[in-house]
């Protein structure tokens, strides 16, 4: 018995022992917790990786700081993805982009149109299809731009926009050329009287009311959207497989330019150019105007800028203007599902798409609540927006016939102006345009 009392004392003391070794445990809350395995897997550490966005001059977009600020907004969110950002213009910004693209060096992601991104570049299966990002809400009609023939989404819109012209208010009014238009709807009261309009503004002094630019394609939807609107005509069929601007009608209206005083036609000029001088007050007219340009010329501007559609006898019908990102398929996953979801964080938050379409100047292709609602000028030029027609740049075809139109414009300046030698050139053109499309 004092045996056993004995190994029992003793394993009391042992265990007593090593109750006295354990260190009691912290206390914590729930924010000091350390993660379980569960969130520690939950929440992988993601590979860094970089990409590259070119991005064409969209508003705001090719201005540094703002697109800085725009990046360091992702990257607040995704510290693991670099973007570098190349700035490219209408000159050249084509050339690099397919330069890069025979390289096998094509950038991650671009920022244009559904006329480079889906009808030139998507129809070459050289896009990813976005299909899977596109936010709620988008307009129906920009998703429809937006998406190629096999019905995959090339273009996730961000922005839109129906192209003008625009006048020198001041030099109207001293011209009493304002008689002529509507400055509450910014339309023309007829053709005829666009005309009658130019005239007197000639009659005042000024040489070069309006210029048909053609040394490029540059800006060239203004001298497309001049003509048919002036024309009543078409620029291309509903079905968007050929084009159409060859009639009696629109040879007619550009006839009609050619023997205007007060227009001239400049085949060594481009939109650029034509903007540049009507800033400055050399041209009193441009034919390639949208709100952009009047945000980006503010300080340079001297004079009262009026927004006005195109001369026409019914509704005039703007060519609009879609911008967005494409993604090319450079054969890299990781740096595709990057582009993706920078495009993603650009265009579903609500607050972070406003930042992104502001930044353009233009208007968004969903409804957003309060947007531009510091702009001054984004209730004028929205009056626009109703007068969008037919997104006709999904055209087959479309990079051929960009090319045909500017040369055509040249031709007619070295012909006598009659609708006969007009419409001659217009339909060498629009024939070799549509062989590009049916090719």
């Amino acid at each position: 018995m004092k045996k056993f009392i004995a190994l029992l004392l003793a394993l009391v003391m042992v265990l007593s022992l090593a109750a006295c070794s354990v260190e009691k445990a912290p206390e914590t809350t729930p924010t000091e917790a350390a993660p379980t395995d569960a969130a520690t897997e939950a929440a992988p550490t993601e590979a860094p990786v970089e990409i590259s966005l070119w991005t064409y001059p969209i508003g705001k977009w090719v201005d540094e700081a703002t697109v800085a600020s725009l990046i360091a907004d992702f990257n607040a969110a995704y510290p693991n993805i670099k973007v570098n950002v190349e700035y490219l213009d209408y000159t050249n910004g084509d050339d690099k982009v397919n330069t890069a693209i025979e390289g096998g060096q094509a950038p991650d992601i671009v920022m244009e149109g559904p006329e480079r991104l889906i009808a030139n570049w998507g129809a070459k299966g050289l896009m990813v299809d976005l299909s899977d990002i596109v936010p709620a809400g988008t307009y129906e009609s920009v998703i429809a731009s937006c998406t190629s023939e096999n019905g995959e989404i090339y273009e996730m819109p961000v922005c839109m926009i129906a192209h003008c012209m625009a006048i020198n208010r001041d030099v109207f009014e001293a011209a009493d050329a304002l008689q002529y238009l509507n400055e509450e709807t910014h339309t023309w009261n007829s053709t005829e009287d666009f005309f009658k309009a130019v005239q007197a503004v000639y009659d005042a002094g000024h040489e070069y009311v309006g210029v048909i630019y053609c040394g490029g394609q540059g800006g060239d939807q203004g001298t497309r959207a001049l003509i048919t609107n002036l024309g009543g005509g078409t620029y291309a069929n509903a079905e968007h497989t050929a084009y159409t601007y060859a009639s009696e009608e629109n040879a007619a209206a550009l006839s009609k330019l050619c023997a205007q005083d007060g227009i001239a036609f400049d085949t060594a000029i481009v939109a650029s150019d034509e903007i540049q001088n009507f800033v400055n007050g050399t041209f009193q007219m441009a034919f390639c105007w949208n709100i952009s340009q009047e945000v980006n010329n503010a300080d340079a501007l001297g004079f009262d800028v009026l927004p006005m559609a195109f001369p026409s006898d019914t509704t005039p019908s703007l060519q609009g203007g879609i911008w967005g990102f494409g993604v090319f398929n450079n054969g890299d996953a990781a740096k595709i599902e990057a582009a993706k979801t920078f495009i993603k964080f650009m265009t579903e938050d609500e607050a972070q798409y406003t930042k992104a379409v502001e930044a353009t100047t233009f208007a968004p292709v969903r409804d957003v609540a309060g947007i531009y609602a510091t702009n001054e000028l984004f209730p004028e030029y929205s009056l626009m927006s109703p007068m969008m027609g037919d997104y006709y740049q999904i055209t087959l075809g479309w990079t051929q016939a960009r090319t045909e139109w500017w040369n055509m414009l040249q031709r007619v300046s070295a012909t006598d102006g009659s609708v006969d030698a007009v419409l001659a050139e217009m339909t060498v053109a629009q024939d070799a345009a549509n062989a590009a499309a049916a090719g």
